[in-house]
């Protein structure tokens, strides 16, 4: 079982994205992401596997959570820095959580 000690080890903070592209070399399908964090932690890589449900357009702007401290991991050519995190729908494709108010700080800290 996980303590709150374990979740507090867990840097989850509010991005933008304010880059989208298509990533080809990705075995399933997704995009790749760059994502602000605010002046503390800057703009970070991400692959994502939404495009099931998402358009590039509307992904410009959107706020986003990401774990912003786990090491970054290589996809293919592409090395990915943060896991921005989603949930799944009732088939499986990736739903991405995200504030309810666009007020949120980009770089606050989830608690």
């Amino acid at each position: 079982m996980a303590t709150i000690e374990d979740f507090q080890k867990l840097d989850i903070r509010v991005g933008k994205v304010v880059e989208v592209s298509d990533f080809p070399e990705a075995k399933k399908p997704a995009y790749k992401l760059k994502i602000d964090f605010g002046p503390e932690i800057g703009i970070k890589n991400s692959s994502v596997q939404i495009v099931a449900l998402y358009k590039k357009e509307e992904l410009l702007g959107k706020l986003v959570l990401g774990v912003v401290n786990f090491p970054p991991r290589k996809i293919g050519p592409f090395e990915s820095e943060v896991l921005t995190l989603g949930v799944s729908d009732k088939e499986g494709k990736v739903i991405l959580i995200t504030p309810d108010l666009n007020e949120a700080v980009i770089g606050g800290k989830l608690f």
